[in-house]
């Protein structure tokens, strides 16, 4: 699945929302999203920028597919429904 190009960080942020991540704090122009569950904590940093870089938008995707234990084609497909 082809990753988003104009996709930005608040966007990305709300989006993620879906699973369960919340903003926890900002430094700077960037955010820190967690998500709780009772076994564990999760952590990812998104920039705040208008449009995120392909680069940066796949190693964020990645790391939270890695977390839930998906494929990153199926993260995509909950996070855009």
């Amino acid at each position: 699945m082809k990753l988003p190009r104009d996709l930005s960080g608040e966007a990305l942020a709300t989006k993620l929302g879906r699973l369960g991540y919340k903003q926890t704090r900002q430094t700077g122009s960037h955010m820190r999203l967690t998500r709780e569950t009772p076994e564990s904590q999760h952590h990812v940093t998104i920039p705040r920028h208008k449009n995120l870089h392909v680069g940066t938008l796949n190693s964020i995707l990645v790391e939270i597919a890695d977390h839930l234990q998906i494929d990153r084609a199926e993260l995509l497909k909950q996070i855009e429904g």
